[in-house]
C-alpha cells in the first residue's frame, strides 16, 4: 500500500494527492501552509488544559457536540462494545473554549480550514466528469459557511496496564465527513486498513498533515472515493508510559446537502451519531 507524500507547492500536488486518495483513502501533504509553531503552541496548551480539573466545566452539550468529552463518554466505534481510550475536547467557532488557553487553537481552526478547502477543490477538479456529475453540488459548494466543520483535540493518556481487553485508543472506524486533515500527532500510533484487510503504519513526520478520505464522500461520490478504515493502536513498553495528543479537523458540508437519495448530510451525521452512542 503505497500512501503518496506530496508537496503542497508542486505543481503536480493536486493530481497527485487526488490519486492518493482514490487508491489508499489516504495522502500525506508536506510543505503545507500551517504555522508550525502555532501547532506546537496549541498542542502544549491544550495538553496543560486535560491534565487540568477546569476540563470539567466545558462537558459537551449532546445536542451541540462542543465541547469536553470526558473517558466515560469517549466514543465507542461502530460495531464494537469497548470505548476507546481517550478523552477529547470538540471546537467549533461558536462553540465552548475554555478561559485557560489563548485564542491559537480557534486560529489554527481557521488556517485548517482554508486548508481543507483547498484540499477539497483539488478533489473536485480531479475528479472525473463522469464521477463529479453524481456530486448534487460541485463539492467546493457543500462547504460555503457550514457550520459543523470541526477541530477535535484528543489526550490518549498514558496505559496502566488495567484497560479492559481489547480496548485500543482508537478502534477500527471510518470517519463520517468529506475529509479529515490530522495534524502530526505527538507520537506514532495511526495506521491504515488496505484492500486486503493488512494494516499499515501511517508515519507521522514533523511538518505533514496526512488527510483522509470519509463516509460523506464515498457517499456522495457513490463508491468512486471509498472512506478509510484506520485506527490508533496502543503503544507497547515504554512508550506506553506517555501519553499521545492529536488534532484533526473534520471538514463537513451544510446540513441540507444531499449526499444520496436516502441521506442529506445531516441525517447521515445524526445517524453515525446515534451509532456512536453520543446522541439518543
Amino acid at each position: 500500500m503505497r500512501v503518496l507524500t506530496v508537496n503542497f507547492n508542486d505543481k503536480d500536488a493536486p493530481a497527485k494527492f487526488t490519486e492518493s486518495l482514490k487508491e489508499t483513502g489516504f495522502a500525506v501533504i508536506d510543505n503545507h501552509p500551517i504555522e508550525i509553531d502555532l501547532i506546537a503552541k496549541v498542542y502544549e496548551e491544550w495538553h496543560n488544559f486535560f491534565l487540568s480539573e477546569e476540563k470539567n466545566n466545558y462537558l459537551f452539550n449532546r445536542e451541540t457536540q462542543d465541547g469536553y468529552f470526558p473517558m466515560p463518554l469517549a466514543e465507542t466505534a461502530k460495531g464494537n462494545t469497548i470505548q476507546d481510550i481517550k478523552e477529547l475536547f470538540q471546537v467549533y467557532p461558536w462553540g465552548q473554549y475554555p478561559h485557560s488557553v489563548s485564542y491559537a487553537a480557534r486560529e489554527l481552526y481557521i488556517q485548517l480550514s482554508s486548508l481543507a478547502a483547498i484540499l477539497l477543490q483539488w478533489i473536485e477538479d480531479n475528479t472525473p466528469l463522469a464521477i463529479s456529475q453524481l456530486f448534487s453540488m460541485p463539492l467546493s459548494h457543500m462547504i460555503y459557511d457550514s457550520p459543523r466543520t470541526m477541530l477535535r483535540i484528543i489526550h490518549y493518556p498514558p496505559l496502566s496496564g488495567t484497560e479492559p481487553a481489547g480496548a485500543m485508543r482508537a478502534a477500527a472506524h471510518e470517519d463520517i465527513n468529506l475529509i479529515t486533515l490530522f495534524l502530526s500527532a505527538t507520537a506514532p500510533g495511526l495506521q491504515v486498513k488496505d484492500s486486503q484487510g493488512e494494516w499499515h503504519d501511517i508515519n507521522f513526520d514533523p511538518g505533514t498533515i496526512v488527510v483522509n478520505t470519509g463516509d460523506m464522500l464515498q457517499m456522495c461520490s457513490q463508491g468512486y472515493y471509498k472512506s478509510s478504515t484506520h485506527r490508533v493502536v496502543n503503544p507497547e513498553g515504554e512508550a506506553a508510559k506517555l501519553a499521545r495528543l492529536a488534532m484533526l479537523l473534520f471538514l463537513h458540508p451544510n446540513a441540507e446537502v444531499q449526499l444520496s437519495t436516502s441521506h442529506t448530510a445531516m441525517s447521515y451525521l445524526l445517524e453515525r451519531l446515534r451509532e456512536l452512542g453520543l446522541k439518543t
